[in-house]
């Protein structure tokens, strides 16, 4: 019927990295099992496959050397990687909710591109171009408590005009 621990563990997730509902926890479940299950697959194959893998996977940003470290992943590893995350860990945002609002409202580009999805798994290469744009009316007059909080975000105001 129901597992106590398990649904312990999926609410622990959700409040530490600020997710909407469950099904988010069962998604990078399922993403983490795929994973694992290609690289229970490449454990017979050879060298050149097996580095390919562990490559891709290193790429995404998973902290990988061999099959073994593949095997180990878990879906904490993912949430980990979700740009709603990595938004949190360089500090544009404070709290992982105010991350997810920023997303979703289309304040986040990569690359020049809009991301609107907390969910986006962020690579190694794109963490590095992550820029968030928070505009104000130009007739918004901004208190001094707001402009230390931006600061506190390492946003810079761009104002409409």
């Amino acid at each position: 019927m129901y597992d106590v621990a398990i649904m312990k563990e999926e609410q622990g997730l959700i409040k530490k990295y600020g997710l909407k509902t469950r099904r988010e926890v069962w998604k990078a479940d399922r993403v983490i099992s795929t994973i694992r299950n290609i690289a229970k697959t490449l454990i017979t194959a050879d060298e050149k496959e097996k580095q390919s893998f562990i490559e891709r996977q290193a790429k995404k940003g998973f902290k990988v050397e061999t099959i073994a470290d593949v095997l180990g992943l878990n879906k904490e590893d993912l949430l980990k990687r979700r740009i709603q995350s990595i938004i949190v860990e360089k500090k544009f945002a404070l709290t992982y909710k105010q991350a997810r609002q920023l997303i979703t409202h289309k304040h986040v580009r990569i690359n020049g591109k809009v991301i609107d999805s907390p969910a986006h798994l962020t690579t190694l290469e794109e963490e590095a171009n992550i820029e968030v744009n928070i505009s104000i009316p130009q007739e918004k007059v901004i208190s001094k408590e707001e402009k230390e909080l931006l600061e506190k975000m390492k946003i810079k105001p761009e104002v409409e005009e």
